[in-house]
């Protein structure tokens, strides 16, 4: 790492560990993200009018819907996310909250049969003060962790290695999603 990490904002070293995560920078720039400054769809309202691979969609549920994150933060970064374009928690009704929660359970069982994770980070950000980057639209990240897939490549290479691409990794998980 250079010097430039381990210092603070005047050059003075810091006790910060700062993890580089630069291939996200496109993301925070406006890209897919419906800002109004750059006019486009929420993103989560038109994947669904795509085919399935086309729009890395894994699995289609009455209420929800379950894709690949484009911007994934480990290999098999799942977004289960409501058809219905609504911001909060608290303004979805029972039957979207009580299938965003089961695709939430299946998508780990997937995974884990798919890619053997051993653990997940579940999450939704409310709001975009939160860190949502869509923070219109509703939708939980699952997130497939493996013993020491943070290694030195994102620490020290800023590299984040994805063993496979997010197409081949949509095919492998909806061709499992109904064997589970």
């Amino acid at each position: 790492m250079s010097e430039e990490s381990f210092t603070g904002g005047a050059g003075i070293p810091d006790s910060w560990s700062r993890l580089w995560a630069p291939h996200r920078m496109s993301y925070l720039a406006g890209e897919n993200r419906p800002l109004p400054e750059n006019d486009i769809e929420c993103p989560f309202c038109g994947v669904p009018k795509l085919d399935d691979r086309e729009g890395l969609i894994v699995h289609r549920g009455v209420k929800a819907y379950v894709v690949m994150n484009l911007y994934p933060y480990n290999a098999g970064h799942l977004l289960i996310c409501a058809y219905r374009h609504v911001a909060d928690l608290t303004d979805l009704d029972e039957e979207e909250r009580n299938e965003i929660f089961s695709l939430t359970s299946h998508a780990m069982k997937v995974l884990r049969k798919v890619s053997n994770a051993k653990g997940f980070n579940l999450g939704m950000n409310q709001g975009a003060l939160s860190g949502a980057g869509v923070a219109e639209h509703i939708h939980n990240h699952v997130v497939p962790r493996w013993s020491g897939d943070a290694n030195f490549m994102p620490i020290i290479g800023q590299t984040k290695v994805l063993p496979q691409l997010l197409s081949q990794t949509r095919d492998d998980l909806a061709s499992n999603w109904n064997s589970i």
